[in-house]
């Protein structure tokens, strides 16, 4: 059976740390390695300040950390109801030419096992990201 915690967010940058601390908690306790939670913590940060960035949210608004524990996996949806983006224009980043922006969901790829990401103009995006605690799943 797995456990699910959620927490509810307010838009502000300053409590983007305090999720990276909760999540890598919950990775520690669940058995990652330290570079595991390193990890982790950088892909929640990402999807984490990418809501706060640009989706167009005011301070009052809540975003929503997702983790679920479920065997030898950590599952972390970030969830907003914001501006939303276009998917089909997304393009990946030039890494020989890289800009200050626009490297958040490349990292999350490179860093966790699985990710998704789903959004629509207007209705807000879903970020799902998924680590195992044993790479060979």
């Amino acid at each position: 059976m797995a456990d699910t915690l959620k927490i509810m967010v307010p838009g502000k940058a300053e409590y983007v740390g305090t999720i990276r601390l909760a999540v890598s908690s919950i990775a520690n306790r669940i058995g990652f390695d330290i570079e595991a939670i390193e990890d982790i913590k950088v892909a929640v940060s990402e999807a984490c300040s990418n809501i706060v960035c640009h989706s167009n949210i005011r301070d009052e608004y809540l975003y929503q950390v997702i983790c679920v524990v479920d065997e030898g996996k950590l599952e972390i949806s970030v969830e907003d109801e914001g501006a939303g983006f276009n998917l089909e224009e997304y393009q990946e980043p030039a890494l020989e030419d890289p800009k200050e922006s626009g490297l958040g969901v490349f990292i999350m790829r490179a860093l966790m096992d699985e990710v998704s990401v789903h959004s629509e103009l207007g209705a807000g995006t879903h970020i799902k990201m998924v680590k195992y605690v044993t790479p060979d799943r």
